[in-house]
């Protein structure tokens, strides 16, 4: 059987993926891009249909390419993200071989390298980078068996509201996506029941400024992990509408029933923790401490931004948080479906090598795996908190590609 000899392998066709390959062509170093499905793909089929960034345009992209055909304080929609990246590969000719699927890498027996299985021969790599990003596997907790009788579906399958049957809905996860889906369901006629567990809130924009500016004014974007493993914060934050600021109680006055986290599920019956006015609390105080810093700040450098003293203000807590839910017979709310927006796993199952801790999590020093020749680009706190999203993995993978490029 023939094998296939390349200098650089990068894994992942997409914002992770094509960053990488923009960097190492510009560092002459000859690499292939090996995507499973289409570029993009989980912006294509793992999102849904309405989804816009949560960040603006001028924002959320490559510091090398700019959002044609948007305001540049607009929020794009999923599909323009996807032509934006489409558009990029071909900008920058990645050499991107659609349509393969990686299923086994392990480090050759002299360590010169890696042996690659995919669905479409074998390939042998001087190094290899695993640009598959945070959201590898859909997590949902083994709450609710499949027996109750329910249609249960994580974010990554939900599309539009007419995806789900007739009936009330129960969105368990308050971070962008469950925030985001349960507004819309809502607008769709649904009765909604949303459980909120820890968040950060930030405000959408203040004086003047979107938050997005607000963290890298404040030094936030380039906060680093305490470690590489350090878990991505939940936060509530949408660019839908033209983007707003996350507000749990508008959200209750417009008809949504908010709970606490989700524990346990018995008889039909959901039981809550009775935690649901300390989260709301505490995305407030997370919320307040942005507008502290922003104002310290504009006092600090002497900037004229226009006062907004009615950011501060907040409206008072609806029933349904003074006086919480803590358990919810499903079938006498007339719940028919479940929806889990409960984040994503890591799965690298097909990456045999010796780079994981106890926990299955990758190891490593801004990307730079102890396994000579192995990189990890695209996770949440790769280098810092900006690493997942797009401008953030585009820096990680200018420091990778130096890397790569040095050790030839």
């Amino acid at each position: 059987m023939s094998v296939e000899h390349v200098d650089t392998l990068i894994i992942g066709g997409g914002q992770a993926g094509l960053a990488m390959s923009e960097h190492l062509r510009a560092e002459g170093v000859p690499h292939l891009v090996l995507e499973r499905h289409r570029i993009a793909e989980r912006w294509r089929s793992e999102r849904w249909e309405s989804l816009v960034a949560n960040g603006p345009a001028w924002h959320d992209r490559y510091s090398s390419k700019t959002f044609d055909h948007i305001d540049p304080d607009g929020f794009a929609p999923a599909s323009m993200i996807v032509d934006y990246l489409e558009e990029h590969a071909r900008q920058i000719e990645a050499p991107v071989r659609c349509g393969v699927e990686v299923t086994r890498v392990t480090r050759k027996a002299d360590g010169s390298g890696f042996d690659v299985e995919t669905s479409q021969g074998a390939i042998s790599a001087r190094s290899v980078v695993a640009a598959t990003g945070p959201f590898q596997r859909p997590l949902i907790p083994t709450v609710v068996p499949e027996t109750a009788g329910l249609m249960q579906l994580h974010s990554a399958q939900y599309r539009n509201p007419a995806q789900l049957p007739q009936g009330n809905v129960l969105v368990i996860g308050a971070g962008s996506s469950g925030v985001q889906i349960a507004d819309e369901l809502q607008r769709a006629g649904k009765q909604v029941y949303l459980s909120v567990g820890p968040h950060d809130r930030p405000p959408r924009r203040y004086r003047g400024k979107d938050f997005v500016w607000w963290l890298g004014a404040l030094g936030l974007w380039n906060a680093e992990a305490c470690e590489p493993a350090m878990e991505h914060v939940t936060i509530a934050v949408s660019g839908a509408h033209g983007g707003h600021t996350v507000d749990f109680r508008a959200l209750a006055e417009q008809g949504i029933t908010l709970l606490g986290r989700a524990e346990q599920f018995a008889d039909g019956v959901m039981h809550f923790a009775p935690d649901l006015a300390r989260s709301i609390a505490g995305g407030d105080a997370n919320y307040l401490s942005m507008l502290d810093a922003a104002d310290a700040y504009i006092a600090r450098e002497g900037l004229d931004f226009p006062e907004e003293p009615d950011a501060r203000l907040m409206r008072p807590d609806p029933a349904c948080v003074q006086h919480p839910l803590e358990q919810l017979d499903l079938a006498a709310a007339g719940i028919t479906t479940i929806l889990w927006a409960t984040g994503y796993g890591l799965d690298f199952g097909w990456l045999q090598v010796d780079s994981f801790d106890d926990k299955g999590r990758p190891v490593h020093q801004r990307g730079v795996s102890p396994v000579p020749g192995l990189y990890f680009l695209g996770l949440a706190w790769l280098s810092r908190r900006a690493s997942p999203f797009i401008w953030g993995v585009w820096h990680d993978a200018k420091y990778l590609a130096g890397q790569i490029a040095a050790s030839r």
